[in-house]
């Protein structure tokens, strides 16, 4: 008898739930925007937000090491931010008759701007309208409650270990390592990667290795 093929990490999931930043949304547009806002080259900026990133300092440290003041106009998602795998795969997931979520750290009023740059989900959350934040195991704590799952049950995806995979996965949720963004590619190199359930480079990918098509 040939021996068992074993059961992928996402054979029991039932819902899905996504980070926003660099995992469904490419925040480049919003980078620049706030570098020409404070007088700096984007490319100054990206470079200060890659280094602290490597470091594993807060992002919203790189106005003080720039010498400037933050900017002051508000971050907004749009469609056009959106990665182009980002719908799809969100849609594709719904129609397969999976639960699909989105929750991050993220201003309150990035509920509406996702729903209005085409994100159909059953449930779109901020850690802001929560009073909850990651890495807090509350807030993966308040994921499965509103889903009303187990959390085995439950996959999250993100591009960040120390926010995303490792917390979720603490609390009892499956993983997904999404590598794109500044620290996609950074936390990629981690030996803690391999904890992820699921590793890929696209939600894509994601989308082939969940639903079993390309």
């Amino acid at each position: 008898m040939p021996p068992l093929t074993p059961r992928p990490p996402w054979a029991d999931v039932r819902a899905v739930v996504f980070d926003v930043g660099e995992t469904l949304v490419d925040e480049t547009r919003t980078w620049v925007q706030a570098a020409h806002e404070v007088g700096v080259a984007p490319s100054v900026l990206l470079a200060v937000l890659g280094a602290l990133t490597e470091r594993d300092e807060p992002h919203h440290r790189v106005w003080q090491m720039l010498g400037v003041e933050p900017p002051t106009t508000p971050s907004e998602i749009r469609a056009d931010d959106l990665y182009p795998d980002a719908l799809p795969t969100l849609g594709a997931l719904r129609a397969a008759g999976y639960v699909v979520a989105v929750a991050g750290n993220q201003p309150a009023r990035a509920e509406h701007q996702l729903r209005a740059a085409g994100v159909e989900a059953d449930l779109v959350a901020t850690s802001a309208r929560w009073g909850v934040a990651k890495p807090s195991r509350e807030f993966f704590a308040r994921v499965v409650t509103d889903l009303g799952l187990p959390a085995a049950d439950v996959l999250y995806v993100g591009d960040r270990l120390d926010n995303d995979v490792l917390p979720a996965r603490a609390a009892g949720l499956r993983t997904a390592f999404v590598r794109r963004g500044p620290w996609g590619y950074v936390h990629a190199r981690r030996p803690e990667a391999a904890l992820a359930d699921v590793r890929v480079d696209s939600l894509r990918e994601l989308a082939a290795l969940v639903l079993g098509v390309l």
